[in-house]
């Protein structure tokens, strides 16, 4: 993934032209150079370790007791900070540039290209080839040919199946295909009561999961700087799509938080989610025995054989250099790759772990809805192409937006994903 530039990265981090001025004295440039170097002995034994878990009363727990084990054992003080998930990159950004934030970071995968444009990250490259960790799950850390997030958790957004409703409609086997899904969608439309076949998203703030599929049928999305988007693959997807929503095979005005009501209720066959979705499908559900009849399914391909498309998911630990940034490195590698430790942490949050080792420990692999989704769907998880860009967010808005301006009937597949790629390609500098 090619580096971005200073100015893409404020777009992305959508940092107010105000408060860019107001840092800049301070601010380095994205080759790590400039006068806001963190200062701090990097061989201290206090660091800091900032993280959105810490604000969430599901993981904070857990997470504190990574940080007190790894305090206690090896000596050193660990100081603690969070932020809300939704300011957390905003808030990383701007006290990493104002040169008061080092130590261990917890990020989204999505925003690793954005924080390696500050030039603050340190290469953890020695603790990656000594924590065991899967490939899959190393590529959710790499960016410029360095690995600078020790992946934390790695999962995918996938299909789910309700086994329950497929069984009613006659459904026996998964669908493998487009067509047997489209087969299957058809049996389960048939039993009426309100079941939406497949809680697709049709919304345009979630139909960014439209991408897997235009994969699914052939488009790279993305061919070196190339948009893709558009391409005869990309646009059989989309009329593929539009002719389940005519057929109400899918429903109009669906989101993500939508599809998950509708299967908690028992009124969707199939919908997409990150794996995390049967905690949250669970607690919503007045169904208790629902997460027994939950079943992941890898996407559907094209033709038998082919492989299926998912999008990458997780989070990375990185490690901002200044005061203690060796031994933040040292706990980054323990909170994501010792066996203990990360299998204790499945066993609170149901978060999956990253290390070979880890997802073999009876805690983790006697989870068989767990262990199903890491070998049928993140296995062949990839990141989004776009998100080496600063505008991935207007580029996933951009093609949604279209792709919804095809299902409501007021523009073709081909026309309006033209008109995306068009607004894409502007938004790639």
């Amino acid at each position: 993934m090619p580096p971005m530039n200073r100015r893409d990265a404020l777009r992305l981090l959508g940092l107010s032209t105000l408060g860019v001025t107001a840092l800049s004295a301070c601010a380095p440039d994205a080759t790590g150079g400039g006068a806001a170097r963190s200062s701090g002995d990097a061989a201290a034994k206090t660091f800091g370790f900032t993280s959105w878990s810490l604000n969430e009363e599901a993981q904070k727990a857990a997470v504190q007791a990574i940080v007190d084990a790894y305090a206690s054992a090896g000596k050193v003080t660990i100081n603690t900070a969070s932020f809300p998930y939704n300011e957390y990159l905003n808030q990383v950004t701007l006290k990493i540039r104002g040169g008061q934030l080092s130590g261990a970071v917890q990020l989204d995968v999505a925003w690793l290209a954005a924080m390696a444009s500050l030039g603050k990250l340190r290469d953890l490259s020695p603790q990656a080839a000594q924590g065991g960790y899967t490939e899959v799950a190393l590529s959710s850390g790499q960016y410029g040919g360095k690995q600078l997030g020790l992946p934390w958790t790695t999962g995918s957004i996938g299909l789910i199946a309700n086994t329950e409703i497929l069984q009613k409609a006659g459904v026996s086997e998964l669908p493998a295909t487009t067509e047997e899904f489209e087969a299957a969608l058809t049996k389960v439309a048939k039993l009426g009561d309100g079941i939406v076949p497949y809680a697709a998203a049709t919304k345009a703030a979630q139909l960014k999961d439209i991408l897997p599929w235009m994969k699914t049928f052939g488009s790279p999305l993305l061919d070196g700087d190339q948009i893709t988007v558009g391409d005869d693959a990309s646009v059989a997807a989309v009329e593929w799509y539009k002719q389940l929503y005519d057929a109400k095979l899918i429903a109009p005005d669906v989101d993500r938080f939508d599809a998950r009501a509708l299967f908690a209720q028992g009124k969707a066959a199939f919908y997409d989610d990150a794996i995390i979705a049967r905690g949250v499908v669970a607690g919503q559900s007045p169904d208790k025995s629902l997460t027994e009849k939950m079943k992941p399914l890898p996407r559907p391909v094209l033709d038998a054989g082919g492989t299926p498309q998912a999008l990458l998911w997780g989070h990375v630990i990185v490690v901002v250099e200044g005061e203690g940034a060796e031994a933040a490195a040292d706990f980054a590698k323990f909170a994501t790759s010792d066996t203990a430790t990360v299998a204790g942490f499945f066993e609170k949050v149901k978060l999956p772990p990253t290390t070979t080792a880890g997802l073999a420990d009876p805690k983790v692999a006697g989870d068989a809805f767990t262990a199903e989704w890491t070998e049928k769907i993140t296995k062949t998880a990839t990141p989004n192409p776009f998100w080496r860009y600063a505008g991935y967010g207007q580029i996933e808005t951009a093609i949604a937006e279209q792709v919804q301006a095809v299902l409501v009937g007021q523009a073709s597949a081909k026309d309006a994903l033209a008109k995306a790629a068009e607004t894409a390609k502007g938004l790639q500098k």
